[in-house]
């Protein structure tokens, strides 16, 4: 039998055609990848390097928050930043010493006291907003919670036992006691009657008080209404012979001090002034 030798395939040209142009079609690919794959890169770069030059370069060090304050500005924000009991609750605490009693002045101790100091206690013309200086014979009213201060007057600056609260306090025949409360935890730390008072003192914070048909708190109120911020002293004072008013002090946000003279009848704002120091 005769065996054909096999026979070899043949490739048409038709077929060589087809595997040319596949072969150079992957490598038009290859070349459109890579081609893509490097205009990636270039936009990232070129997208990082926009942002860089829109975003602001940060800062490392920044100026201090008191810096530009000043020292009686400093002060207050030491005073402040260390007291827990807002006026409201202070009035009602010193109030609630004295049977009867109603506020006539209300103090934050370290704020501007320089300048309550140069009030005196009251006189037949002076006013019943100073800060007297409680007596070793005065007998303390109350039930005090801390230790009452032996002798002399409240010192001008918060001492170990923190800020504290200076209230004066008058019973109904002008006779005023004075309550020292704690800034932190709210505790009465001394309440005692005002030795230095006269029969005329008594008579005219009386007086004052009658006249007086608005409460330290609103005046509060309508002060902080005007101005925001942190109330440090209310005290009923005469206006000149033209009736009562509260005087009430509000330290704001830049810790300045604005005084605001209240009418104690009508709740009208008589008198603004600002302590830019």
């Amino acid at each position: 039998m005769r065996l054909d030798p096999r026979r070899k395939k043949r490739h048409s040209p038709r077929s060589r055609n087809l595997k040319v142009t596949g072969a150079a079609a992957c490598v038009a690919a290859a070349a459109l990848l890579l081609t893509a794959c490097g205009q990636s890169s270039d936009s990232a770069t070129s997208a990082a390097t926009e942002a860089a030059k829109v975003l602001p370069q940060k800062t490392t060090a920044s100026p201090s928050a008191t810096a530009d304050l000043t020292e009686a500005q400093q002060e207050r924000k030491r005073v402040l930043d260390a007291t827990e009991v807002t006026f409201d609750d202070a009035a009602t605490t010193a109030v609630g010493e004295v049977a009867g009693g109603k506020l006539v002045d209300l103090d934050l101790e370290g704020v501007d006291d320089d300048d309550r100091d140069k009030s005196p206690s009251p006189t037949g013309t002076g006013s019943p907003t100073g800060s007297p200086s409680p007596t070793d014979a005065a007998s303390p009213t109350g039930s005090p919670t801390g230790s009452p201060t032996a002798t002399g007057s409240p010192t001008a600056s918060p001492g170990a036992e923190g800020p504290v609260w200076v209230a004066e306090v008058a019973e109904k025949d002008g006779t005023v006691h004075t309550v020292r409360i704690n800034a932190v935890d709210g505790k009465v730390i001394d309440a005692r009657v005002d030795e230095d008072q006269d029969d005329q003192d008594k008579q005219q914070t009386a007086r004052w008080l009658s006249e007086a048909t608005q409460t330290p708190e609103q005046a509060a109120k309508v002060a902080t209404e005007k101005k925001k911020g942190t109330v440090t002293s209310v005290s009923l004072d005469d206006n000149d012979g033209n009736g009562v008013i509260w005087s009430v002090d509000v330290v704001g946000s830049d810790w300045k001090k604005t005084t605001f003279d209240v009418d104690a009848k009508n709740d009208t704002i008589v008198r603004e002034e600002t302590d830019n120091d």
